[in-house]
């Protein structure tokens, strides 16, 4: 009775385990085909969760606005196209569906005029672009931190030292001529199938190379977005005046799209080729050294030695100040809060001023 008692409590203890063991594996293998979660949950200010970020099968973030766009464009590499500012020039063709656009002063002369660097992503969506005028030194200290082709036609011999840099790349000239009615040098712009032909003749990357550092800046979540309103140092901005005593540029905040609308010439800006105004979520001024390099008016900003100087961030009707820093020329321009954070920007286009370190005290934020 003793051996038959001891046998029939080995067997049922073989049989629990067995189950147990059966169950384990079960909930394991249950464990393992779960889904994987996109992105995980993270804790956004005042503790709230965050749900994770929506999946748009085909689409990915733009490294450069944050918006969706066709996942064949991921590793393209943006162009930044010289463009022309004198008043001449204008209409302009394009320039509303540049991601960023950079706006500075090109020559000390000529009421300190500016140009535009504008930089397109999806540039084959892009019918026609411009017009095209010549590069300057700064600009090829700034679009290769974006990894970014310059469109440009000529320029000063100031900036041969930089084209022969390996991580500059450019394509010189040779865009198609529009017949306008003005002067030849207003007639140049990127038609449909003009950067296709450049890349092939040119055997450029067209994909991202050993050069490219990255995304460039950092941006909140479509479902948190950053709300400047709550930071201590933070003052309105419903308007912006650059001191640009040639073109007098403006930027207005419009609350029904919580975004600024440039301006300059005294009038709103029209993009002649689809009649978008030019706007933008994102707003950078940045304070900037500069040195004239001739009689000809001809000047390079100090882009790579300004760590410590001024400079607003501005969205969604309020502006906080920031200083910047770049480390060399392939490195993306930094900008930081006055407690030494990276800032962090909303999803859509962005404007970035380069304003003369002699001319700071005339911007007018209000």
């Amino acid at each position: 009775m003793k051996k038959k008692l001891m046998y029939l409590l080995l067997t049922c203890g073989l049989c629990l385990s067995l189950i147990a063991c059966g169950k384990q594996e079960e909930e394991e293998s249950q464990t393992e085909e779960q889904p994987a979660v996109e992105d995980s949950v993270t804790v956004v200010d005042g503790g709230q969760e965050e749900e994770p970020e929506e999946v748009r099968p085909g689409m990915y973030r733009s490294e450069l606005t944050n918006e969706w766009i066709d996942e064949s464009l991921k590793n393209q590499r943006p162009v930044a196209v010289m463009i022309d500012n004198e008043k001449i020039a204008l209409p302009h063709y394009g320039i509303s569906e540049a991601d960023v656009v950079y706006e500075m002063m090109n020559s000390t002369l000529n009421g300190e005029i500016t140009r535009f660097m504008v930089l397109v992503k999806d540039w084959e969506k892009i019918e026609q672009l411009g017009s095209i005028r010549s590069t300057r030194t700064t600009n090829l200290q700034i679009a290769p931190e974006w990894n970014a082709i310059v469109c440009h036609d000529g320029g000063p011999f100031y900036i041969d030292l930089f084209t022969k840099n390996p991580f500059v790349d450019n394509f010189n000239g040779g865009f198609s001529r529009v017949n306008n009615g003005k002067s030849t040098e207003f007639t140049e712009y990127v038609l449909s199938g003009d950067l296709d032909a450049k890349f092939e003749k040119s055997g450029v990357e067209r994909e991202y190379n050993i050069y490219y550092q990255g995304s460039h800046f950092q941006f909140a979540s479509e479902s948190h977005p950053v709300d400047l309103s709550t930071a201590g140092n933070a003052i309105d901005c419903t308007g912006i005046e650059l001191p640009f005593p040639h073109n007098s540029s403006r930027l207005e905040y419009m609350a029904e799209t919580g975004t600024y609308r440039y301006s300059e010439y005294g009038q709103e800006y029209k993009d002649a080729g689809n009649g978008s105004y030019m706007e933008f979520t994102n707003v950078i001024i940045q304070e900037c050294k500069h040195e004239q390099l001739d009689d000809n008016g001809y000047m390079n900003f100090f882009v790579k030695e300004g760590s410590g100087m001024s400079g607003y961030y501005i969205t969604g009707g309020k502006a906080i100040p920031v200083t910047w820093s770049k480390q060399d020329d392939i490195y993306p321009t930094k900008f930081f809060d006055m407690d030494g954070n990276e800032i962090i920007l909303n999803t859509g286009k962005t404007y970035i001023a380069l304003v003369s370190a002699d001319r700071w005290d005339e911007l007018v934020i209000k």
